[in-house]
């Protein structure tokens, strides 16, 4: 007799939690995500479909593999894993359980998800997180960013929550954490949206260009410390910043 799994036809997806490290594509047209585990080698969009990490010609979530997305049933049981030193920059995102899954003790596995909300933690330095900068590390066509405060972006490639959200699309919602296990969190600059919202141009709100004016301080800060370095005083200036010399 061939062993079936019980049906759910729930009237609404059901939800579940995970961890990912946001990604921007090397051109930086596109936002993604990128799994922490099995999956960290096929970034994913805000609205995807599951791929047979194994090359398999089954479609996902098999039975007898590993396939499909993978998520937890409880919010503290992803942010826990936030706790080993390789995730310590991961995001926890919120999903959507779309098209076929299989259900666990602890969370599923499914075709399809949407990616709802992604709560962005402190910067490495405890600080609040106001931009999503270069972690230093990525995969092949796609750079890793993590949460970063002013002070910490400085010269580095960055970019406003606002911006990863309207790339990501799809009505992404990024919010910003204190801590691990901090729960939901609060709204950060950047709810995805439609384009041409009420008051400015782009959907862009006070909050936003608030964002953006932290960035472009944090980096004008940046410049200026390496101006004061090489004495930025034009041609002939010492290296101390002195006088020039005629």
């Amino acid at each position: 007799m061939r062993f079936r799994l019980p049906e759910e036809r729930p009237a609404e997806p059901p939800t579940g939690y995970k961890i990912a490290h946001p990604v921007l594509s090397q051109d930086g047209t596109r936002a993604a995500f990128t799994g922490v585990s099995l999956g960290g080698a096929l970034p994913y969009g805000v609205l995807d479909e599951a791929r047979c990490l194994y090359g398999r010609r089954h479609r996902p979530p098999a039975r007898l593999c590993d396939c499909g997305f993978h998520s937890v049933h409880d919010r503290a049981a992803a942010e826990a894993l936030l706790c080993t030193a390789e995730n310590r920059t991961a995001v926890v995102l919120e999903v959507s359980v779309l098209g076929a899954y299989i259900r666990f003790e602890r969370g599923f596995r499914c075709a399809r998800q949407r990616v709802r909300t992604a709560t962005v933690g402190p910067c490495v330095c405890g600080a609040p997180a106001v931009a999503l900068a270069d972690a230093g590390w990525g995969r092949p066509g796609w750079r890793v960013l993590a949460g970063s405060c002013p002070a910490c972006v400085r010269g580095r490639p960055s970019m406003s929550p606002a911006s990863f959200a309207r790339l990501a699309g799809n009505g992404l919602k990024v919010r910003a954490g204190t801590g691990m296990g901090t729960g939901t969190g609060t709204e950060l600059p950047g709810v995805g949206g439609p384009p041409g919202g009420p008051g400015l141009p782009d959907g862009l709100g006070v909050p936003e260009l608030v964002a953006e004016a932290a960035l472009l301080q944090a980096r004008l800060d940046w410049f200026q410390s390496r101006l004061a370095e090489l004495g930025g005083r034009g041609p002939g200036a010492p290296p101390w910043g002195g006088p020039p010399q005629g």
